[in-house]
């Protein structure tokens, strides 16, 4: 496993690579808000050999650069930088597989681009109107107090909230914690309003007249208890994407890629069948 980072546009994106590559198609991992790769750590040992797998932050993200304050952080945006990296990394066609905001990302580069993905698989993902949740949308409200906040006190106030999707609180402690880290540095604070600034369900919205030409195959995984992206959300998506196979985890939460990893697998796996 290696990271690097690579100059995409005007903005410093990182990732990591693992697997082997051989006769299968690429696996590319992208993570939601307010994450990182470090989502997928888990999961990517558990990927089929065969496969040259990349797991990258997205901007405004984990070890990525901080985005500048004209980058469009919008769904469209992270879609638009993901293609420039897969052409900068030689990767003419993958399955995606997307979390939380990264299932809005990868969807619509599904949409937009369908010939660079191969195999879709959606996992608690945004979608339709179901998001943002009531908690960003009263972080919205008070974006000015925001700005003036100490990063720890958004520290605080980050991690309580992430908690609630997390069934292990000790596992989502260690994770949680180092998901915030780059929100409370000095300029963190200005990165995380950015990214609720952006979020809009509207971009989901106009998904939705679209999902009926998503013609590769497509796996969706839901936790049964995602306190943030009701379940709903994942059977309305199965619904609307003709094909798809719709797995959900009891007692799962929002984090089935850390808390389910061998679930998360195995629709890969399946996936991959197809």
């Amino acid at each position: 496993m290696r990271g690097e980072f690579v100059d995409v546009g005007d903005a410093r994106l990182y990732y990591y690579a693992a697997g082997t590559r051989g006769s299968g198609e690429p696996l590319v991992f992208v993570h939601g808000f307010p994450t990182s790769s470090h989502l997928w750590h888990s999961v990517v040992p558990l990927m089929p050999a065969g496969h040259r797998v990349v797991v990258l932050d997205l901007l405004g993200y984990g070890r990525s650069d901080r985005p500048s304050p004209s980058a469009d952080l919008s769904i469209r945006g992270h879609a638009d930088r993901l293609l420039r990296l897969l052409d900068l990394l030689g990767i003419n066609y993958a399955t995606m597989i997307g979390h939380d905001l990264g299932g809005g990302v990868v969807t619509e580069l599904a949409l937009r681009a369908p010939a660079r993905v191969s195999r879709l698989c959606l996992v608690d993902t945004v979608a339709f109107d179901g998001w943002p949740g009531r908690e960003v949308r009263l972080a919205r409200a008070t974006m000015p107090l925001t700005r003036h906040l100490p990063g720890s006190w958004i520290g605080s106030i980050l991690r309580a909230d992430l908690l609630r999707g997390y069934s292990s609180t000790e596992l989502g402690v260690h994770s949680v914690d180092q998901f915030i880290r780059p929100f409370c540095e000095p300029d963190g604070v200005e990165a995380l309003v950015a990214h609720l600034a952006a979020m809009d369900a509207r971009e989901t919205v106009a998904h939705e007249v679209r999902l009926k030409d998503v013609v590769v195959p497509t796996a969706i995984v839901w936790g049964a208890d995602d306190p943030f992206l009701p379940v709903d959300l994942g059977r309305r998506l199965h619904e609307a994407i003709p094909g798809s196979t719709f797995d959900v985890v009891a007692a799962g939460r929002h984090f089935l890629p850390e808390e389910s990893p061998e679930r998360v697998s195995d629709v890969v796996h399946s996936l991959l069948t197809r």
